[in-house]
């Protein structure tokens, strides 16, 4: 009767951790829509200057904080570290052109533009990222050359609304406060490899959610951020 029961007993702890993936599975499935119930706007979260060594650390914040954002990289860091673009896009995140070896633009002719740009859409692909859509001037520089060049290759370019000034020594501190003046629709600049913007992301991600606020998409068309 004893070796009976044990042998009953048994699958008790299988059949309970069963019950518990279920539940978890469930309450899983419907975190998502609950919290897109609660998006009363969107904003564009963007990270220039990646991939890099860096990446995977600034992924994983970005998940563990149901965060997604538009990656402008480089061209010649994707095709230098092209397990990390496919990465970005594997977390849910965007890719975008951000030019192949961050010159300032403005002082290239066209065919050097061009070749900027094109290697970069390239390079983007080939790593397992998809075709960008999206462009980020470097410095944020362009005139009517740059923005042709960037609609040859179906490309809208995208600024930004809020600069963290994470590029510039900005302490954790200033970088929360700059996402806290995002409004609905708008971008902020951030960037792939500064320590203090790695540290801001769980605070970036309550403060969002506490006025409401979800990371969306950059729409291609408008330039302004939108739901998934």
């Amino acid at each position: 009767m004893n070796s009976a029961r044990r042998h009953s007993l048994r699958p008790l702890p299988a059949a309970l951790a069963g019950l518990a993936l279920a539940v978890t599975g469930t309450l899983a499935l419907h975190s998502t829509p609950a919290h897109a119930a609660a998006c009363n706007g969107y904003v564009g979260l963007t990270f220039d200057d990646g991939p890099s060594g860096n990446t995977p650390a600034l992924l994983n914040a970005l998940k563990q904080n149901g965060l997604r954002a538009t990656m402008f990289n480089e061209g010649q860091y994707a095709a230098a570290y092209p397990a990390q673009v496919k990465a970005q896009v594997t977390a849910g995140m965007w890719v975008g052109n951000h030019s192949y070896t961050h010159p300032h633009l403005t002082q290239l002719s066209q065919a050097q533009i061009d070749s900027e740009l094109s290697r970069t859409q390239s390079a983007v692909a080939a790593a397992g990222g998809g075709t960008p859509r999206l462009f980020r001037p470097p410095y944020g520089e362009t005139n009517a050359t740059v923005k042709a060049v960037a609609a040859k290759y179906g490309l809208t370019q995208i600024i930004w609304d809020v600069d963290s000034q994470d590029w510039n020594g900005a302490s954790t501190d200033a970088i929360v406060a700059a996402a806290g003046r995002l409004t609905n629709g708008q971008v902020i600049l951030m960037h792939d490899w500064a320590a203090n913007t790695l540290a801001a992301i769980p605070r970036i991600a309550q403060g969002l959610a506490a006025r409401g606020l979800c990371a969306g998409q950059i729409s291609p068309t408008t330039g302004r951020a939108v739901a998934p």
